[in-house]
This record gives C-alpha cells, structure tokens and sequence, in this order.
C-alpha cells in the first residue's frame, strides 16, 4: 500500500510539474511583406498588397493572427481581363472577414470559402482566377491552421531546418488548382476547384518559429536550402529585422528569376515532365515573412 501511495505522489508530482510549465503567454507574428511584379525591376506595391497579379494580406483579430497569399492566373489577360483584380478582390475580402471577426482560427478553409463566395455573388461580374493559402496563428493555442489551393505555399522553419510545409497542388505540369469565375456560359470550360479542396493543416509552434508564406515565384526560382541559408540571417524577431529579410529573399527570387543559365526549380520541374527548360522562372513574386513572439498589447 505505501509503494502504491508513493507512486501516486511521485505522478502528482509529474503532472504538477507538467502543469506549471506550461506556457499561459499569447502568442503573435511580427511579418512584414515584399515582392515584385515581373513587369518590373524594382519592388513595386500596387494599390492594396499587390505585387503584379499577386495580392496578400496581413491581418490581426483579438483571437488570432492571419496571413494570405494569391496569386491571379495570368492566361486571363489574353481575354482583356486583368488578372490581378481576382486575387486582390479575394485577398481583400478575406482580410476584412479576418478584421469583422468572422471567422474561426481553427478552420483557414472557412475564411476563403466565405470570401470566394461573396466574389460570386457580386452584383458586378469579377472574372478571373488564382492560388491562395491562408495561414492563422491561433493565439491561446499556439498553434497554426493552414490552407493551400494551388502551388502558393508556407515553410515552418525551427532551427535552421524546415519542420511542416504545405503540399502542392497540381492538376498538372504549370496547371495548379485555383479558384475561378468564369463568363455566363464557360462554367464548365473553365478550370476551377472548390476551396474545400484544399490542402489543409495545423502545427504547433514555438516562440522564434519562422513562417514563410510566398507565391509561386519564389518556390519555382529559389530551392529550400537557399531560403534558409537567408532566413539564417534573421537574428532578431523586431519588425525592420523581418522586413529586411524579407526584402533579401524576394530580391534573390527576382535575381535569379531572370538568370538564362541558373537551372530552376522550375526548370528542373519541366525537365522531369519531358521539357527541355533551363534558367529561372520570371513571375510575380510575394514573399510574407512572420517570427512567433509574444503577444504584446
């Protein structure tokens, strides 16, 4: 019976001590955005978030923290619409869903669900495509929730080494999954999925955990290793620090996104669908780089 009682304190013990070292602190991301649209040489902001056709958004909520990324199909201007004001409408929706507190942390795919179906339901006809990804940091729980339709995406990095990523989504080569409205008439013509086929996600994060949540542009021109050999240059989690690696990132996409003779994640992707390609990807590229800090007022 006393080694039975023993037992049962030394598990008290064990639970207690579990207990107390929990961490009660909310959590934040300190983000900051860059990029270019690849009709130009220097990072240039559209009105709204916009690099070219791709928008963002960075929004906060009493209950959590929310990033996304979109990136509008460009094949649309071939038809006289511009592609980008798809992706900025949709990013845009969802940034104000984020700020009206309509939404839950726990459920990214809800946020892009509402916010295409209110595109499809404007009085004025918005036609288009794009990605997206939508990632919220729940404050309480510490932890991630994610959503990736297309070939956007997000790094969780810790310790120099990539711990969760999200999944890429391809009908085929050059051809992800993508949200779309198409003309009266050429619904089922044109390519289009549902935001519940997202690829979906959640991840537990710690304090100095890295999130890089990009475009296209950066993943087709710049492999793992180099974006963590810049994100090694991240020493601190204020926001220039952040800013400023953000800028180093995109502007390194952009470099080689015009070198002929660099051989691409993009070109060695071709390469392994028969093509023969070689050199970088020029694209619009976006680049949202977060570090998980305390949650300050």
């Amino acid at each position: 019976m006393l080694s039975v009682l023993s037992y049962g304190r030394l598990v008290a013990r064990a639970v207690l001590g579990g207990l107390s070292q929990t961490d009660s602190r909310d959590y934040s991301l300190i983000s900051a955005s860059c990029g270019f649209g690849k009709d130009f040489r220097k990072g240039i902001l559209k009105k709204g978030m916009c690099y070219g056709d791709d928008a963002c958004f960075i929004a906060q909520n009493k209950n959590a923290d929310v990033l996304g990324v979109a990136d509008g199909v460009g094949g649309w201007r071939d038809y006289g619409v511009d592609p980008s004001q798809f992706s900025a409408t949709l990013m845009r929706t969802c940034e104000r869903l984020v700020k009206e507190g309509r939404f839950t942390p726990s459920n990214p795919v809800g946020i892009l669900t509402s916010g295409y179906f209110e595109l499809l339901q404007n009085k004025v006809p918005l036609l288009g495509s794009s990605t997206a990804c939508i990632v919220v940091l729940d404050r309480r729980n510490h932890r991630l929730h994610m959503c990736n339709l297309g070939d956007s995406g997000f790094l969780v990095v810790r310790g120099g080494e990539v711990v969760h990523r999200s999944d890429e989504q391809q009908h085929y080569f050059n051809t992800p999954f993508q949200l779309s409205i198409a003309p009266p008439g050429a619904e089922g013509v044109v390519l289009s999925d549902s935001p519940e086929a997202a690829d979906s996600s959640s991840f537990d994060v710690q304090l100095g955990d890295i999130i890089l949540t990009a475009t296209d542009g950066l993943f087709d021109n710049m492999p793992d290793y180099m974006i963590l050999q810049e994100l090694k240059k991240l020493k601190t989690s204020n926001y220039d620090s952040v800013l400023q690696t953000a800028q180093s990132i995109a502007k390194q996409a952009h470099d080689l996104a015009y070198d002929p003779n660099y051989m691409s994640p993009f070109a060695q992707f071709a390469c392994d669908n028969g093509l023969n390609v070689r050199g970088g990807k020029p694209d619009d590229i976006t680049v949202l780089l977060s570090v998980v800090a305390e949650y300050t007022d």
